[in-house]
């Protein structure tokens, strides 16, 4: 699994925002389109990746990483500045009180 956990971790330690995501999949649309808004304006980019997995060859080594490093192996799995706050109803539920953009921000 070593192989696996850099390729984790290095993403999440390159990038503010990174989202380990499945494209057809409606919880990873939500998040994702929580940070529409925010892309260009609080963060560049550059600083924003999304992982679709569902082409990757280890798609499933990182999911269950992932379940080992986050406690869940569903996908999305939003990071941001490298700590995990969940899947799709928790980035809208931050989304929409505000608190998105305040971590976002710092």
């Amino acid at each position: 699994m070593g192989n696996i956990e850099e390729l984790v971790l290095s993403k999440i330690n390159s990038k503010k925002v990174v989202i380990f995501s499945k494209s057809f999949c409606p919880f990873c649309s939500k998040a994702k389109q929580a940070f529409k808004d925010h892309i260009g304006s609080i963060i560049t980019p550059d600083d924003y990746e999304v992982m679709e997995l569902e082409d990757h060859p280890d798609a499933e080594k990182i999911l269950d990483y992932l379940l080992d490093f986050t406690g869940s192996r569903t996908v999305p799995r939003v990071f941001i500045n490298g700590v995990c706050i969940g899947g799709g109803d928790e980035t809208v539920r931050l989304n929409c009180a505000g608190d998105l953009r305040r971590q976002l921000e710092m």
